[in-house]
């Protein structure tokens, strides 16, 4: 190793370090052991511009292992980005830049939120990915607009996680060669050493899915990591891990022991550190002149990196105006004018339809509509299921499947891999300006709820489709009936989530999906639902309001509220008319969704539900949550336990979703 390579690597180590000292928290280890690899792979191989964080073909630098985030914030401050070293010495304090774990949108080059251990692997494969579809797309043999690659660090606890596992595997049968991930193999974890636990061949593993692995046995050698970097690169076809043996804490005297994870070294500690790798003591926070200059040639590096494909940016509009226009529509992820005219509207003679199979329909019409115009028509919504697109109704026709030599298309196959599908469509988002979907019935949400809870926090568009959502599937039983699996999705903050109850309604909440331009849950039944007339309800101005008077009482004032959402409007629906010749006077509102009825004025909120009139909710779920609607008085209709296997209204009827109980319910409240 070099002077300089030496001493840029210890001026990231213990920028880390220190700031991890000056919080009294944080993990120290990692940075020490990593900080080589990350030196050569961003002073010798990234391609970025950190001055412009969001240039489209930047290669993306993933730190999967995101408690070791003031490695990156060490590496983003000292080659330029917008990260000053005010906010390194804030590490982990109240409203600074510098977060315990990388968080995507406050931090200036930081790629995607991580810390929650496989979701950073996971995230990149979904980045490769569309990397993959935009070359494919758009390149030509002289115009490689779209090159890039996909890096990452990743640890033990990566790879441990069930999520990598399944983005390996999906890696691997895509062949996605331009992910290169270094392994910080340094045998550690928060409980000891990791054979207490983790014993298996990482690197068989990894060639049985299909990867390239390459081992580096000194994490300090800078040449070998740069070696195996190079060799990871001429692997046109297979995604690359690198196995970089490294050493937990180094040059420390906690260096290689579990101390050295999650914990600052400690004032005495930190001095032997520093001796021992020639560190000064202080200052604190300390930048050799020699090493800032050199970490500076970045800036100008990255500018002409980037100055260099505008040009060659600038010839491919001049020469192939169509693609480039088709290119930027792609980039922009621009909707075009009263796009939503094109939305499709239902007939009631076109029922019943389960919302599933509207849904359905409604993306082909959408995939058609949204198109960009030239000689390959593409268009920003790509995505798939966890093998289900038959029972989801989620293929996009004549969009293609994606695969090995036909990156160029729209449906993705994810396998049964729900967790893995849900991060990698987050990190189709990040990339660009992809609507991915996923779909999966409503009950498997629970296997990718992570993912869904990072969409939400990272404020991802990504849509998430579920169908067979509720006890209506029937047959399958209490394995399959999902029960508490909605109020779960309500219960994640920025995460919008539509429930319709027709196909029309189905038709508002994608359009609201498409524009929100954050997450959202679009909830589907697998039985068939009659079709509400728009012109007769308020359908199409309702639904963006997220609940709406449906159909109102004669009288000015009724006597009781039924609020329902999906399928149980309906029934609501006929239990009103059966309270209706008792003469009792009923309001019926649809509410599919709580998050934008949320967003509503108080005035309206008061209008569609007067504090002062009996409430009750019917949803074929947990009746937790309902009280903030129907008050500390009202009544839920719902389950507080799990269904049964039996055809679908059978088991509906019997656990209490009939007009019967319904009127039983609303006479014991008014009663009372």
């Amino acid at each position: 190793m070099n002077n300089i390579d030496e001493l840029c690597i210890n001026t990231i180590r213990f920028l880390a370090v220190d700031a991890v000292e000056k919080a009294k928290s944080g993990h120290p280890g990692l940075p020490l052991g990593a900080a080589p690899m990350a030196f050569v792979l961003w002073d010798r191989f990234l391609r970025h511009n950190p001055r412009n964080p969001y240039w489209i073909n930047r290669d993306r630098f993933i730190l999967s292992a995101g408690h070791g985030s003031a490695l990156l914030y060490s590496l983003l401050h000292l080659y330029g980005y917008d990260l000053s070293l005010k906010e390194l010495m804030r590490f982990r304090q109240w409203e600074s830049k510098t977060p315990g774990h990388p968080e995507y949108g406050l931090t200036p080059g930081v790629e995607v939120t991580t810390g929650p251990l496989g979701q950073g692997f996971a995230m990149g494969v979904g980045m490769a990915m569309a990397e993959s579809f935009l070359s494919n797309c758009f390149n030509l043999p002289e115009f490689p607009i779209i090159d890039h690659y996909t890096y990452a660090i990743v640890s033990d606890g990566d790879l441990m996680e069930g999520v990598s596992s399944e983005a390996a595997s999906l890696a691997a049968t895509l062949r996605l060669g331009k992910i290169i991930y270094l392994y910080d193999d340094n045998h550690i974890s928060i409980e000891g050493e990791t054979d207490i636990a983790f014993t298996e061949n990482v690197q068989k593993r990894f060639e049985a899915y299909g990867w390239d692995v390459l081992r580096v046995p000194d994490g300090n050698d800078v040449e070998q990591i740069d070696d195996a970097i190079r060799k990871a690169q001429a692997k046109k076809n297979m995604p690359t891990l690198i196995i970089v043996r490294t050493h937990i804490g180094y040059g420390s005297p906690k260096q290689d022991t579990a101390e050295a994870h999650g914990e600052p070294l400690g004032h005495e500690s930190l001095i032997e550190t520093k001796k021992s790798l020639g560190w000064p003591i202080e200052p604190s926070f300390y930048i050799p002149e020699e090493a800032k200059i050199y970490f500076q040639q970045a800036q100008k590096k990255g500018k002409k990196l980037e100055e260099a494909w505008s040009s060659l940016l600038e010839d491919y509009r001049n020469k192939e105006p169509d693609f480039a226009v088709q290119f930027e529509k792609m980039l922009k992820g621009k909707l075009p004018k009263n796009w939503k005219n094109f939305l499709p509207l239902f007939k009631t003679k076109d029922g019943p339809i389960a919302t599933r199979n509207a849904s359905g329909k409604i993306m082909n019409v959408l995939s058609e509509k949204l198109h960009t115009v030239g000689k390959t028509p593409h268009h920003f919504l790509i995505g798939g299921s966890a093998d289900l697109a038959p029972s989801t109704k989620t293929i996009l026709i004549g969009y293609g499947d994606f695969g090995y030599g036909k990156y160029c298309s729209h449906n993705l196959h994810f396998g049964v891999r729900e967790h893995a599908m849900g991060a990698i469509a987050n990190g189709l988002s990040l990339h660009s300006s992809f609507i991915p979907y996923t779909a999966t019935f409503l009950i498997f949400s629970d296997y990718m709820r992570p993912a869904i809870r990072l969409a939400a926090l990272m404020r991802n568009h990504v849509v998430f489709i579920f169908t067979h959502d509720s006890i209506g599937l029937g047959e399958d039983g209490p394995t399959h009936q999902p029960i508490e699996q909605l109020m779960s999705l309500r219960a994640i903050p920025g995460l919008t989530v539509f429930r319709p109850a027709d196909a029309n309604e189905a038709s508002v909440a994608w359009g609201i999906a498409i524009e929100r331009k954050s997450p959202s849950a679009l909830i589907f039944s697998r039985q068939k639902l009659p079709i509400l007339d728009y012109d007769h309800y308020p359908i199409i101005e309702g639904v963006p309001r997220g609940a709406y008077i449906l159909a109102e009482s004669k009288s000015s004032k009724p006597d009781i509220l039924l609020l329902a959402t999906g399928s149980e409007v309906h029934l609501a629906l006929s239990s009103r008319e059966a309270l209706i010749k008792k003469g009792i006077e009923t309001r019926v509102i649809s509410m599919p969704s709580w998050e934008t009825f949320d967003e509503q004025s108080m005035e309206y909120k008061n209008r569609v539900l007067p504090p002062d009139i009996p409430k009750i909710s019917i949803e074929a779920g947990v009746t937790l949550g309902w009280s903030k609607y129907i008050g500390s008085n009202g009544k839920a209709i719902g389950l507080n336990r799990f269904g049964a296997s039996a055809p679908g209204e059978t088991v509906l009827d019997k656990l209490g979703f009939n007009v019967n109980n319904v009127m039983n319910q609303v006479l014991d409240l008014l009663n009372r």
